[in-house]
């Protein structure tokens, strides 16, 4: 799944070229696009044709567009990725893509907007909105470290009262949202810290100095569009990230580490691959981290 920069590329390119403009229409084709409206596609196309799309806004992964009408917000229109989900600006006489699921035209013309899904593991629903703007479904979500709503010094507290491995907590969406694998390595190679270390045997300090290392490695990411290792994540253009020629632990198993020359090493972390530097990130005594 597309992690917070690749997420924040996309919802800005939706700022940019969707938002201000009435939906004409909407349909949606095959049998998972829609899952997540219990009513189905049907449905969903006739609620949300004549709304004006006031907002894209995002929450760690999670990306929706508020819809109004008139002046008066109504609905949140959440947009799964998935792992393979594209939202494209595209002018209304390109090719269909093969993995077409979703398209949205508009009262202004060109461009209209599709949902491009291979794996289809992505889609959409319709929700009711918060006081705050967030959709119901996704209230769950702890902010991320981009929004005002963000509060470290709280997150530092619970992250040191709990004795799970560090790592996990980064990647517990109701904590702090938005951080993934790839940006959770990142982040504790900058601090030199193994993922397995309990979180309770930290000090404040350095919990917190992870989490600034995760917030800016991902502000790192999303100057330079964020991390693409395929053709299935781009952004509304169809372009691709390039933050993975800047990664220093991620994926680069038994390359060099740059800070002390050790070659990075893989190992097994709740059913994934992690990689960390054996000097650097000494792994802490009675770790269960097996190399892959």
């Amino acid at each position: 799944m597309p992690e917070l920069p690749e997420v924040e590329v996309v919802r800005r390119g939706l700022q940019d070229h969707v938002v201000g403009r009435r939906i004409r229409t909407a349909s949606f084709t095959g049998a998972r696009v829609a899952r997540r409206h219990l009513p189905g596609p049907v449905d969903l196309a006739e609620r949300i044709v004549g709304l004006d799309i006031a907002q894209a806004r995002r929450r760690g992964k999670y990306l929706w567009l508020v819809l109004s009408e008139g002046e008066q917000p109504v609905h949140g229109l959440i947009a799964h990725l998935g792992m393979s989900g594209q939202l494209l600006v595209e002018a209304a006489d390109a090719p269909d893509e093969k993995h077409l699921h979703a398209r949205f035209t508009f009262a202004d013309g060109d461009p209209e907007l599709r949902f491009v899904d291979q794996r289809t593991f992505g889609g959409f629903a319709l929700d009711d909105l918060a006081d705050d703007g967030v959709p119901h479904q996704i209230r769950h979500i702890a902010p991320d470290p981009f929004e005002p709503a963000y509060d470290q010094a709280s997150v530092v507290r619970r992250v040191k009262a709990s004795d799970s491995a560090i790592k996990r907590m980064l990647l517990h969406q109701g904590v702090v949202s938005g951080i993934g694998n790839i940006y959770a390595d990142e982040a504790l190679w900058r601090a030199q810290v193994h993922g397995e270390r309990p979180s309770s045997s930290l000090t404040k300090p350095t919990i917190a100095r992870v989490l600034d290392h995760a917030r800016d490695v991902m502000a790192a990411a999303l100057l330079e569009g964020g991390t693409s290792f395929d053709a299935l994540y781009v952004n509304v253009n169809g372009a691709s990230g390039y933050f993975d020629r800047s990664l220093h632990a991620y994926g680069q198993e038994g390359e060099p580490c740059a800070r002390c020359g050790t070659p990075i090493r893989r190992e097994h972390f709740m059913n994934r691959s992690s990689f960390s530097c054996p000097r650097c990130q000494p792994r802490p005594r009675g770790s269960r981290a097996t190399r892959s």
